[in-house]
């Protein structure tokens, strides 16, 4: 008997900013990533977020144009 995985392709999502740069745990929440800061700070710290393919534990980095952040399967990318 053979069985066959799928695996899904991460979905990206596109995020426009109007400043210069944003803090990470911040964009988490524009995202509509994380359900509040709390949880942003958590899911950083425990180091389940990936910021342009490493995994960051800096919930102030300052993210900019053009940078992604991954976070449960799906990308977040600032244009």
């Amino acid at each position: 008997m053979k069985i066959k995985v799928k695996i899904k392709e991460k979905e990206t999502k596109k995020v426009s900013i109007d400043t210069e740069f944003i803090r990470l745990d911040a964009f988490l929440k524009i995202c509509d990533a994380v359900q509040s800061g709390g949880h942003a700070k958590i899911v950083i710290q425990e180091g389940e977020v990936k910021v342009n393919g490493e995994v960051c534990t800096q919930r102030g980095k300052k993210m900019r144009t053009g940078d992604k952040a991954e976070f449960e399967r799906k990308i977040y990318e600032i244009v």
